[in-house]
């Protein structure tokens, strides 16, 4: 057995959380503490939130999608493959070492997904973006925790608050899409999402994608 590597750690901003990057022969994980936030081996139900999400905007032929969470580009890759030549992708990443990652060691992982020209990688808060917003994303797709409850940084609760609902969805244009990853069920978010004037789709999709792996939950919001 290939034992793990350390290739790097980085400080959360606005916490005193360490992100590690883990490397063994091909495979890389990024964990925080003891719990692995994310391994490429595990990409299934990252993509799926942007399949989700497109399948809902579909009819919209020049798309503007922000994804909260450049993670390892499960997402973003989904994305690009899913949305058409003309959508524009807004990516958030707070962890500027994460962007780093992404060009450096896991550069293979990666692809040729940061250079396309559709994409656009901000260094930013995703809660910034969307509280500077109006009607400006025909999605915005949340990925930047463990879920609606902050785990890797405390300020990621208020992207989940009723407050963080409410700018969400005046950040999105009439008929766009909220989409939320979780770990897990949180039967007081989907609560929320409902009290903010959303219509709620919750989706139960495993961690493989092929019918394996640990059962995530992805809330489906879609702004009338």
């Amino acid at each position: 057995m290939i034992p793990w590597e350390k290739i790097d750690t980085a400080r959360i901003p606005g916490s005193d959380e360490e992100l590690r990057l883990m490397r063994r022969g091909k495979e890389f994980s990024i964990k925080l503490g003891t719990n692995e936030l994310m391994n490429n081996r595990l990409s299934g139900s990252e993509a799926a939130l942007a399949t989700l999400a497109a399948k809902q905007i579909e009819k919209v032929k020049k798309p503007v999608v922000l994804i909260g969470g450049l993670g390892m580009g499960f997402t973003l890759r989904a994305a690009l493959t899913v949305l058409g030549p003309k959508a524009k992708i807004v990516v958030s990443e707070l962890v500027p070492a994460v962007v780093a990652w992404a060009k450096g060691p896991m550069a293979e992982v990666f692809g040729d997904s940061l250079d396309d020209v559709r994409v656009n990688i901000r260094e930013i808060d995703v809660g910034e973006i969307i509280r500077a917003q109006r009607s400006a994303f025909d999605a915005i797709l949340l990925d930047v925790d463990n879920g609606p409850e902050g785990l890797t940084r405390k300020g990621n609760d208020a992207l989940y608050s009723t407050s963080g609902l409410s700018a969400a969805k005046t950040a999105l244009r009439p008929g766009g899409v909220l989409a939320v990853w979780s770990s897990g069920p949180n039967p007081a978010f989907t609560r929320r999402l409902r009290t903010a004037g959303f219509d709620v789709n919750e989706v139960n999709v495993r961690a493989t994608g092929r019918g394996g792996g640990a059962r995530h939950v992805i809330w489906i919001a879609k702004k009338s």
